[in-house]
């Protein structure tokens, strides 16, 4: 009996003693996080800005909707208090707090006093005097790289995993799409010079119609497919003539602008191009290709699909 009793004694010490561990060892990952929160992050940002957060941001205002939807992707959605009117990704965000559209309110972000305002480097020449209003308040603001490639998306999903304390989200999100594109490149080998398409990509319809030279994420996107783009030794976004686009021919034609292919087939000028001839005009999501943020994966895939139906479905 005093053997069994000592046993069991012995078994219920252990019990205890472990549970004492348990809760320290709990206690410790509680303090490890809350240090983590709180410690300062310095991240440079397009202007060459050094940008500090004194701790985790528990209110975010995004000036742009890639930003936002980086944001989301990375569990914020919460601390998301103010975006933009030309938001619309995921639905949800309607019902935040608009702050302007191209033309930033600078008043209404500050009086939301936010944590991080987070901007984009393709307003910095227009919306110089908003940031410095808001920077003049005390409020941390980051302006982003303006993404040309997936590589500048990557770097961007990881600076606002820093400055938000999300690192391990950014480096996973970009861990997926670094797959998605690698699988995409690994299709495109299988592809033989001699099939592969020249493609015009039509960002703005007639009468001004403008296409993708190089320097731009469509150009990379032609490129990762195994496609050639037609207009690829311009530079940048570009108007061209219909004569100019007929004398290059494409094999394909890829709207971003919602256009009616019917318009496309009628227009006079265009009726011996290969791609009207044989019908290849699809229309791609606009946001998806031209938004850098973690659904531009998504908008390769579909990029691809439009091109190459036969090798990406």
């Amino acid at each position: 009996m005093k053997k069994w009793l000592s046993s069991v004694i012995v078994a219920m010490f252990l019990v205890v003693l472990a549970a004492c561990g348990a809760t320290d060892e709990g206690s410790k990952q509680t303090e490890q996080t809350k240090q983590s929160e709180e410690q300062a992050v310095t991240v440079k940002d397009a202007r060459g800005e050094e940008v500090t957060v004194e701790q985790a941001p528990k209110k975010i205002v995004s000036l742009m909707p890639s930003n936002t939807e980086i944001v989301y992707e990375l569990g914020l959605e919460k601390e998301l208090i103010g975006v933009t009117s030309n938001d619309d990704y995921p639905a949800s965000v309607k019902e935040k707090e608009q702050v302007g559209d191209m033309n930033i309110n600078a008043e209404k972000v500050i009086a939301l006093n936010p944590d991080l305002v987070l901007a984009h480097g393709s307003s910095m020449g227009m919306s110089d005097e908003v940031f410095k209003q808001i920077e003049s308040a005390g409020i941390p603001l980051f302006v982003v790289n303006d993404a040309t490639d997936f590589n500048t998306v990557y770097e961007t999903i990881g600076n606002i995993g820093k400055l938000t304390n999300k690192t391990d989200e950014a480096n996973k999100t970009v861990k997926e799409m670094k797959a998605a594109v690698s699988e995409i490149e690994e299709k495109a080998k299988e592809i033989k010079d001699e099939d592969r398409k020249k493609v015009w990509v039509e960002v703005s319809p007639a009468p001004e119609i403008y296409t993708t030279g190089k320097g731009t994420f469509m150009d990379e996107m032609i490129k990762i497919i195994g496609a050639e783009n037609v207009a690829g030794n311009e530079e940048g976004w570009v108007k061209l003539s219909e004569e100019k686009v007929v004398e290059l021919n494409p094999d394909t034609i890829v709207t971003t602008h919602d256009g009616d292919a019917n318009e496309i087939k009628n227009r006079p000028a265009w009726s011996d191009i290969t791609a009207v001839k044989e019908n290849q005009i699809v229309n791609v999501d606009s946001n998806k290709t031209n938004r850098p943020g973690p659904r531009i994966v998504e908008g390769l895939e579909e990029f691809a699909k439009a091109v190459y139906p036969e090798v990406y479905n």
